[in-house]
């Protein structure tokens, strides 16, 4: 059912749903296309995605803004991706104070999210094909290799942040992979998500009061070079993998369905909750930080909890907490639904 927009409450919600979903891009091992899933516009967000074709340039060209407006369900896509942004720069920070002091309690938060999610978009499902069972080994083998990868070095190239641009946004369109997570392993996670967001943010204070001496600042306008490059590839990747994954989720739905089941399961072990950071180094052996001050991660180390650290249940309860959050959000709307019939 398509998201309803027509009342100030229905806006906020949905605004708010745009919130949780950049929220979740943010976080790395976190998928944004999981909020989307789980908060029934998913299907809705690749399909409006999709109508930005040649039809809907071809009515900019002809400044038909209303009809444009409508045919790309504007209204709904302005909704949630204003909420994204501005969680970029407000609740994903609250969210980055939380990892940073509480974070093996937010990772088991996320980690019970994601057993529900499991549940959630499993529950519907009852093709358990031989083709469609393939799909899910395919998704969670997938996700469990991503998790496994050695991360790559740095770089500033404005090519390769287009494409990363294309491939970061992964994460927003298909539930279970982490865009963030696949950033980190490219090497740019800090360079495009922290440093040249704070940039951008302090470039706009800077618009915002009349201050354009940044112009000048050549680290300030490589910083805006990056973001741009970044932000275009973003774009073109979420336009791009829309027109595919609409086909797809016309043309075989349970297979994309199962593959999305399998991504999700799979990504259970990049949100493990007991781990400890990588931390970059330099060649001197010495931490490198980024433009906050924060050591720079550089991947994980897993390993098995120890049952008689009391810390370890502890944890476990916010397991059982971020599952209970699943199963509340189900249990809503299958009451909604209900009320509706």
């Amino acid at each position: 059912m398509p998201e309803r927009t027509d009342t100030l409450a229905q806006k906020t919600i949905l605004f708010l749903k745009g919130v949780a979903m950049g929220a979740a891009n943010k976080v790395p091992g976190v998928s944004g296309g999981l909020v989307a899933f789980v908060a029934g516009f998913y299907e809705e967000l690749i399909y409006s995605l999709q109508k930005i074709n040649r039809k809907a340039l071809m009515l900019l060209w002809k400044g038909r803004f209303k009809g444009f407006n409508q045919y790309v369900n504007g209204r709904f896509l302005l909704l949630v991706f204003a909420g994204s942004t501005f969680s970029y720069f407000s609740v994903s920070r609250v969210l980055d104070f939380f990892l940073n002091n509480y974070e093996l309690y937010v990772w088991s938060t996320f980690f019970g999210m994601i057993l529900g999610s499991i549940y959630y978009v499993a529950k519907d499902f009852n093709d358990f094909s031989k083709v469609n069972i393939l799909f899910i080994t395919l998704g969670i083998l997938v996700g469990v290799s991503i998790s496994l990868l050695d991360p790559a070095k740095e770089n500033d190239n404005l090519w390769f942040v287009f494409f990363c641009g294309i491939v970061g946004v992964s994460g927003m369109t298909l539930p279970g992979l982490s865009g963030s997570f696949i950033l980190i392993l490219m090497g740019n996670y800090v360079l495009l998500l922290v440093d040249s967001v704070n940039e951008l943010f302090r470039t706009l204070q800077d618009v915002f009061t009349l201050k354009f001496d940044f112009i000048h600042d050549e680290i300030r306008m490589r910083y805006m070079k990056i973001i741009a490059s970044f932000g275009l590839g973003s774009v073109f990747g979420l336009v791009f993998t829309s027109h595919i994954l609409g086909y797809l989720l016309r043309r075989w739905h349970q297979p994309i369905t199962a593959l999305i089941i399998g991504f999700i399961a799979g990504s259970l072990g990049i949100v493990w909750p007991w781990k400890k950071a990588i931390y970059k180094k330099s060649e001197n052996g010495e931490l490198l930080y980024d433009s906050l001050h924060q050591p720079i991660i550089e991947n994980y180390k897993r390993y098995i909890p120890d049952l008689s650290d009391p810390s370890t249940w502890v944890a476990m309860l916010f397991v059982l907490f971020g599952l209970g959050i699943l199963l509340l959000i189900d249990w809503y709307g299958h009451k909604n639904r209900v009320k509706l019939r």
